[in-house]
């Protein structure tokens, strides 16, 4: 049984993160006694898209960020792509490096 409730770092499989996000936000819109109609609404996204997105995890960044707004969760996304991973402690010695404008062109 999946454990919704945490993303799991060894779940490398994008549509199963998909349905861990929807499950999860469809657990807090339940918790919050909200109908998939209502939220929809308070969201500002049509009631199938929501639904849609409950059912298959599809949905544009900017309609899931409305969702995370209308049920007060926007905060949750200031970690996403915020802290670097470091594998090593050279990786953490390195990091004192100035810090690159852009990729390279490899």
């Amino acid at each position: 049984m999946l454990n919704y409730n945490i993303l799991s770092v060894d779940e490398l499989n994008p549509y199963d993160v998909l349905m861990q996000i929807a499950e999860r936000v469809k657990n807090r819109r339940l918790e919050l006694n909200m109908t998939q109609e209502a939220l929809s609404i308070k969201a500002g996204l049509k009631l199938p898209t929501y639904r849609r997105f409950e059912r298959t995890g599809e949905i544009s960044l900017r309609g899931l960020l409305q969702i995370a707004f209308a049920m007060n969760m926007l905060s949750d996304f200031d970690a996403l792509f915020a802290q670097k991973q470091y594998l090593t402690l050279e990786d953490v010695m390195a990091d004192k490096l100035p810090t690159r404008k852009r990729g390279s062109n490899k």
